[in-house]
């Protein structure tokens, strides 16, 4: 395929300042939230990468009219929807490729009373059940019909009515969309075991700027009270924390001297301790993040001596985009540490590629592996790898600028879904990396 790969020559230190994109989990809630309305809603910080265009060309093609104000800013205003497009054979090839298609559902269920959207896509990365959406909208009345020889989803309501509901599962995505159908339903919905990332947190901010009713934001109970209608508003994405902690790992494991501008600390809930407890040295300096150049890392232990255990869970627990840059940087660590996928059974299966880079790992079952750190006396060698899916993807860059000699890295649309130009962005802190065809 055409620019598909990335060849990188590792082994290099890198030396400078980078500024991370907008959260991209944010932007695929956000960038639906402007549906409920017809007024003009303003978004910037928006991330330029493959997964936001692709939800931007399914609006324009649902007649929402976005104009592009400048690189990361857009304006939309969705006066005119046509909700004929859902049926369209263009809107179901399109709206397949996208996991965060999933996200108009609730937007055009509230304000236009039905949704029809084929079986997303998205990365392979186990099962990823979207009962937790289609629960939440049953509840608030709606009607649901999955045609299984089509492959689409269709939800029906005239009249939403709020409830009280307990999630069966903690589900960003689940309670997002559950909350943008609720902001509208009659009478007061409460939401109890709903996820509280940041991403909601965010979401609900924007809503009430929209002027939705939501209390209980950043608690597991949401409460709503539904309004008649919703107007324009202005909202800023939040710096992505994926990113940052991505840069983190980048920096520890390059040796490399790197500052992380405009964090947004204060949102970063536990990901920074865990990185400490990996022994990378950082400063926070304002809201920045300072990583100096460090020889070695070193794995702490539990106080009573056993190895150190990381584990994924739902926020304010560690967040498992995470997990795969923690289990690269393992591997050149001083110690040792468990990493226990909980929420994905898929995602360790690329360690087979950092096994053959000359990494020590004991893939022990689908969600746990075992990393004995090479403590540098070993450096990683370059390989011929593909990238599985976006998280990994990136894991096994930062492994490939680690490591000695070249690594070709292919199907890195993977990793354009969810980076945005991010070969140009460790060009420029001194990294030796170009597109190539695979």
């Amino acid at each position: 395929m055409l620019n598909d790969a990335f060849e990188v020559i590792g082994g290099k230190k890198l030396k400078g300042e980078l500024i991370p994109q907008g959260a991209k989990n944010e932007a695929l809630q956000v960038l639906c939230a402007p549906l409920l309305t017809a007024e003009k809603v303003t978004i910037s910080n928006v991330p330029d990468i493959l997964d936001v265009r692709k939800l931007i060309g399914l609006l324009k093609g649902l007649g929402v009219e976005i104009e592009r104000i400048s690189k990361d800013t857009f304006t939309f205003e969705a006066k005119n929807v046509n909700i004929d497009h859902l049926y369209s054979d263009d809107f179901k090839k399109n709206a397949g490729k996208i996991r965060g298609s999933v996200m108009l559902i609730g937007p055009l269920l509230a304000r236009f009373g039905k949704a029809y959207i084929p079986k997303p896509g998205g990365d392979k990365i186990g099962r990823r059940r979207l009962d937790t959406h289609f629960l939440g909208f049953q509840k608030l009345g709606a009607e649901f019909n999955y045609f299984e020889e089509k492959n689409v989803y269709e939800v029906e309501a005239s009249n939403l009515k709020g409830c009280y509901m307990l999630m069966d599962e903690i589900s960003v995505t689940g309670t997002a969309n559950v909350v943008m159908a609720a902001v509208m339903a009659e009478g007061t919905t409460q939401i109890y075991n709903a996820a509280c990332e940041p991403y909601i947190q965010q979401l609900c901010k924007m809503l009430n700027g929209m002027g939705a009713k939501i209390s209980g934001v950043g608690s597991n109970l949401l409460t709503i009270e539904g309004v008649k209608e919703l107007h324009g508003t202005e909202h800023r994405v939040l710096p992505d924390m994926i990113e940052i902690g991505s840069f983190i790992g980048l920096a520890a494991m390059t040796q490399s001297e790197i500052t992380i501008k405009d964090c947004r600390v204060d949102m970063l809930g536990n990901i920074l301790p865990i990185f400490r407890r990996f022994g990378v040295q950082f400063e926070i300096q304002g809201d920045d993040i300072y990583i100096p150049e460090q020889d070695v890392y070193e794995i702490q232990n539990f106080i009573d001596g056993s190895i150190l255990t990381v584990y994924d869970s739902p926020w304010p627990g560690f967040t498992p985009d995470l997990m795969s840059i923690l289990l690269v940087m393992a591997t050149q660590a001083k110690g040792s540490v468990l990493i226990h996928q909980k929420m994905f059974e898929s995602r360790l299966f690329f360690v087979d590629k950092l096994i053959d880079m000359g990494a020590q790992i004991i893939l022990c079952d689908p969600h746990r592996a075992t990393v004995i750190g090479l403590e540098r006396r070993h450096q990683l060698r370059g390989i011929q790898m593909s990238s599985p899916d976006i998280r990994a993807g990136v894991a096994l860059l930062i492994a490939a600028l680690s490591a000695k000699g070249k690594s070709i890295i292919s199907n890195i649309h993977q990793i354009d879904r969810g980076y945005q130009d991010i070969e140009d962005r460790l060009r420029a802190i001194g990294a030796d990396i170009r597109r190539i065809n695979s």
